[in-house]
């Protein structure tokens, strides 16, 4: 099967790891109608692929986005009001519904300019890697308008609150070390180490069994929004629908290696999957 034509993403699968490209250079990634009507399609189109295990999520040349391209996004759609909620509900189930509990991980490789609507799918990743030199910017308030869409959700539900306040309400940029140290990235790494440092995530994700970290991400996505009755019922049905459509059997595979085999210890990394053991 040939590959989609794409114009504004650029997508690079190799050895399990689906390197997604926003792909406007010119506009420093800005996401435009057009751009969110492909990663909508592409997001679905990788789900699906049996030969993709992690979705890494970055920007053509180096910038991760500049946000919502002002021009085409806003003032191009001013005078279409439905096509411009058509294309804001697009921009949402990518960026955020679909993101949020994708079936596979996903990481954010975050380098050069993370500005504004970008917050949204950078939230919505598992992971975040950024670059100690990255700058980050919530602008918004600076042109008069609201960090809309879900980024002011996704943003205070990432985040303490005083430290939400204060990048919406000011508006002032921010660096890598800054992101990290208020919770709103995994990690910051030097500028030269993002890739190789998304790649080390990646594999160390693709160990794991599929089943097992499909489950337990979507897991804690939802019970942050339970108490404690309805999390403890709800893992206790997560644990078991796991189960079904797993080719490891992970459950009893993992116990047996651990229990009987004795070829693995938990705490220090995972049991062998079937491919590991030479088996189809």
């Amino acid at each position: 099967m040939s590959a989609p034509e794409r114009k504004f993403v650029k997508v690079d699968i190799k050895d399990g790891i689906a390197w997604t490209y926003l792909n406007r250079p010119k506009k420093k990634n800005a996401m435009n109608p057009g751009l969110h009507l492909e990663m909508h399609d592409t997001l679905d189109e990788l789900e699906a692929d049996p030969n993709v295990k992690v979705v890494v999520i970055a920007g053509a040349d180096g910038v991760f986005s500049a946000g919502q391209d002002l021009k085409e996004y806003f003032r191009g759609l001013e005078d279409n009001p439905s096509e411009a909620k058509r294309i804001r509900l697009i921009s949402n189930r990518w960026q955020w519904e679909k993101l949020y509990m994708y079936d596979k991980p996903t990481i954010a490789m975050v380098e050069g300019y993370c500005v504004g609507g970008a917050f949204t799918h950078m939230l919505a990743t598992d992971f975040a890697i950024a670059g100690f030199d990255t700058v980050f910017s919530l602008s918004e308030v600076n042109w008069g308008i609201l960090p809309g869409g879900m980024v002011s959700k996704a943003l205070v539900d990432t985040v303490l609150p005083r430290h939400a306040l204060y990048h919406a309400c000011l508006g002032e940029p921010f660096d890598g070390k800054e992101a990290e140290r208020i919770g709103l990235i995994t990690r910051a790494v030097p500028n030269g180490k993002v890739q190789e440092e998304t790649l080390k995530l990646a594999e160390k994700l693709m160990s794991k069994s599929p089943a097992a970290l499909r489950g337990t991400k979507q897991a804690i996505r939802h019970v942050r929004q339970m108490d404690f009755t309805q999390a403890a019922e709800y893992m206790q049905e997560k644990k078991n629908a796991i189960r079904v459509g797993d080719t490891e059997d992970s459950y009893k595979t993992g116990l047996k290696q651990f229990l009987d085999d004795k070829s693995y210890r938990p705490v220090y990394g995972s049991f062998k999957m079937r491919a590991e053991r030479g088996e189809e």
